[in-house]
């Protein structure tokens, strides 16, 4: 009997969610979930790492623990088992190390963790052998310019929000692209979004939905005052910058965990980052089948 093909990936890192993991039920449950996935990879073939901060959080300690850079030097592949939160932190931190993620929903949505818990080794098997689809993201390099120097800077691969103060009025921005004023707007805010973020945030506002292979993000005004401003889809090749003009207490937040606190004639300005995230999925996903699937399309229909 022929034995079975190895795995093409030869050292991998399990990357689990924790941060939401409150209570002592909902801990055992995700150690369980990772100790079980580390153990098929490895009859697989597979050398297995845990992330530092998971393997401390879950009590994981049987197995090599690696942080971030670590991972990003030494692994071939990373699994993230939990919601898309999970996966847009760490697809921001190892985009430049440019291993490929996978990830495994045990979080809501799932937009971009798209292979349910509980067919993870039906899901695997095949992959770990070659048979997948490669997806890859773009990501927003975004800079807080003030008085001409760069004062806080970010990845985003969801998007970069700007918002008004929690308890003052709208705020007022004035938008340029590539140089070319394009707008003053008053408004609650601003989403500027990739392709992955415009099932986020931006989908909510009122922004329309972008295919991952398209070369573009999409900006989409927060509740503004002039019914006018709607939604602008531009290339992603193209320089954007949002300036502080009035109102207090604006905030930029990017993918919605880091955040600047920003001052009246400061610059917002995001560009493309040289980097990217590659995503893999199961042989025949589409993208299309998510979006069926997540946003229960043709529910109803005979």
């Amino acid at each position: 009997m022929a034995s079975p093909q190895k795995s093409l990936f030869k050292h991998l890192a399990l990357i689990g969610k924790y941060q939401t993991s409150h209570s002592a039920a909902a801990v055992a449950a995700s150690r369980a979930a990772l100790d079980a996935i580390a153990h098929f990879l490895m009859d697989q073939g597979c050398e297995v790492s845990i992330e530092a901060d998971t393997a401390n959080k879950l009590g994981l300690t049987n197995y090599t623990a690696l942080d971030v850079p670590s991972i990003g030097r030494q692994c071939d592949l990373c699994l993230v088992v939990g919601g898309d939160g999970t996966m847009l932190g760490i697809g921001r931190q190892l985009a430049e190390f440019k291993v490929p993620l996978i990830g495994i929903n045990q979080g809501r949505l799932g937009f971009i963790t798209d292979i349910p818990l509980d067919h993870y080794a039906s899901a695997l098997a095949p992959m770990l052998r070659g048979h997948y689809e490669v997806d890859d993201r773009s990501l927003i390099h975004a800079e807080v310019v003030r008085d001409g120097r760069c004062v806080f800077s970010a990845l985003a691969l969801n998007d970069v929000v700007v918002n008004r103060g929690a308890t003052s009025g709208m705020v007022e921005l004035r938008i340029e692209v590539d140089g070319h004023f394009v707008a003053s707007q008053r408004a609650d805010g601003l989403i500027v979004a990739t392709p992955t973020g415009s099932t986020a945030y931006a989908l909510s506002a009122g922004g329309p939905l972008l295919h991952p292979s398209t070369p573009g993000w999409v900006l989409v005004p927060i509740a503004p005052h002039t019914l006018s401003n709607r939604p602008l889809v531009l290339s992603h090749a193209s320089e954007i910058a949002i300036e502080i003009v009035a109102g207090r207490d604006a905030s930029a937040n990017f993918d919605m965990q880091s955040l600047a606190t920003l001052m009246h004639g400061d610059r917002i300005v995001l560009r493309r980052s040289e980097h990217h995230v590659q995503f893999l999925h199961p042989k025949g996903w589409t993208y299309f089948d998510t979006l069926r699937q997540k946003l229960h399309w043709n529910e109803g229909v005979a």
